[in-house]
């Protein structure tokens, strides 16, 4: 198997957790925090995308998919339209609202379908593009594919069980 089929089977399994981990549950449910201070379902499947979309647009050199394709307007979040969620404060957290898991699923599905069609089309020598050279020894496109496809996993799992919990306490 080759590098590339490896991050098209990483990325291909992406939807199926993000799916479980929203559908059936209502726009209040997504926002709650659990504990009062955790990251809701909504913030980690929102940063999630946010964070795919804007690092393979920056790899690829195209526009975000949050900005060109209208969802930063049509969700109008308080926070800076660029905004991945690094770093973010509770209150920039609390910010992070959805109208519906509909609403939610569609930015991480349109975000998807861009993933599969460049990641899709990459051949192995592709891999090794420098794409990042403000680090020490530089990224490269390999690297970074394989740092996006694991912080949207560990997100997706998280988002799965502030689920858990959600539903657990009703």
């Amino acid at each position: 198997m080759r590098s590339v089929d490896v991050l098209v089977e990483a990325f291909g399994r992406l939807p199926d957790l993000v799916h479980a981990a929203v559908e059936g549950l209502d726009a209040e449910q997504l926002s709650v925090r659990p504990g009062g201070s955790g990251n809701s379902v909504a913030w980690l499947v929102w940063h999630l995308a946010r964070v795919e979309d804007s690092h393979l647009a920056e790899a690829f050199g195209h526009d975000d998919v949050w900005l060109s394709d209208g969802f930063a307007d049509r969700w109008d979040l308080a926070i800076d339209r660029s905004d991945t969620g690094f770093g973010h404060t509770s209150e920039q957290v609390d910010a992070v609202r959805v109208r519906s898991g509909r609403q939610l699923l569609d930015y991480f599905d349109a975000v998807h379908r861009v993933t599969e069609r460049l990641v899709g089309g990459l051949v192995e020598a592709d891999l090794e593009r420098v794409v990042d050279e403000d680090w020490d020894p530089p990224v490269t496109l390999l690297v970074r594919l394989v740092s996006v496809v694991d912080d949207a996993v560990q997100h997706a799992g998280q988002a799965a069980y502030a689920r858990g919990i959600i539903l657990s306490t009703g």
